[in-house]
């Protein structure tokens, strides 16, 4: 209508559902090219994704540093509003077009999730072939959650980060990681450390690691997400404890300067009324990478 400003809103930036993807995995991944391998895309595609979204916000969202990437402060922001659009997006493609036929929806935490998502998926097909699998990437208590309301069928997590023991799997191996060549103030200066921000079990395990070891530590940065802490590792503020399952993330290195750690055990979880082979072959997949 003429004057009812209506034609204006309609011209309010959208943000591109699949460029979000993209962005997420760039995030879960550690770096382009993960991501793009992980998607079955060119890694140009994947930057032609983030291009896009950095026009729609009039900002950048990820920029150089030495041989690897990181997020902006914007970037960060987008994606834990990236998981939230998607989260909602997918959940109504379900509930309102139930387009999706024979599908399971795989629950993993980020840490290693490049390393179990591909595992999962050849594990899934292979007693189901022809089936289409969901993502979910969250942490391990949300996850349980999504597990026992029935929207994720199989998940994975870090056993002492959820309330539900679930079935053990594993332990998942933990090294320190940081810029190549970085090294600690000298003591008595507390070594620098970089996490996700509590709750977070991982942290725990690093603090409490180097406490024991009369190692004093302190937290100089922490993010909501794993992104976000491999970027703070990437700029040489701090150590960070990582998954050490597959190659490191872009721009970083194991750092063998500090005590080791022990692995985390780590547990799968499926939703009630599953299908007994596939959570039987999830599981297996999950045992045979930590093994």
């Amino acid at each position: 209508m003429p004057g009812s400003g209506y034609g204006h809103r309609m011209l309010r930036p959208v943000l591109d559902i699949v460029a979000l993807r993209s962005l997420i995995a760039i995030a879960d991944c550690g770096g382009f090219h993960r991501a793009a391998r992980s998607l079955a895309l060119s890694q140009s595609a994947v930057s032609q994704h983030v291009r896009r979204l950095e026009k729609t916000l009039g900002h950048p969202v990820v920029e150089r540093e030495g041989r690897g990437t990181r997020f902006t402060h914007e970037g960060r922001l987008l994606v834990e509003q990236a998981r939230r659009i998607l989260a909602v997006h997918d959940e109504a493609v379900r509930a309102l077009l139930d387009v999706d036929g024979d599908t399971v929806t795989i629950g993993s935490t980020e840490h290693a999730a490049d390393q179990f998502l591909p595992r999962l998926t050849a594990a899934v097909q292979e007693v189901r072939p022809g089936c289409r699998v969901r993502f979910r990437i969250d942490r391990s208590a949300r996850l349980v959650e999504a597990v026992e309301r029935g929207s994720v069928d199989v998940a994975v997590y870090v056993t002492e980060a959820a309330a539900t023991e679930g079935t053990p799997v594993g332990g998942l191996p933990l090294t320190w990681h940081a810029t190549p060549g970085w090294v600690p103030p000298a003591a008595p200066a507390p070594v620098p450390l970089v996490a996700v921000e509590d709750p977070c079990a991982i942290r725990r395990r690093a603090i409490a690691t180097l406490a024991a070891h009369g190692v004093a530590a302190s937290v100089v940065g922490d993010a909501g997400y794993l992104a976000g802490v491999l970027d703070l590792a990437r700029t040489g503020q701090g150590v960070a404890l990582l998954a050490s399952v597959g190659s490191p993330p872009d721009g970083l290195t194991p750092y063998d300067g500090l005590p080791p750690v022990t692995p985390i055990p780590m547990s799968a979880l499926a939703r009630p009324g599953a299908d007994p082979a596939t959570v039987e072959a999830a599981f297996e997949a999950v045992r045979t990478l930590l093994r």
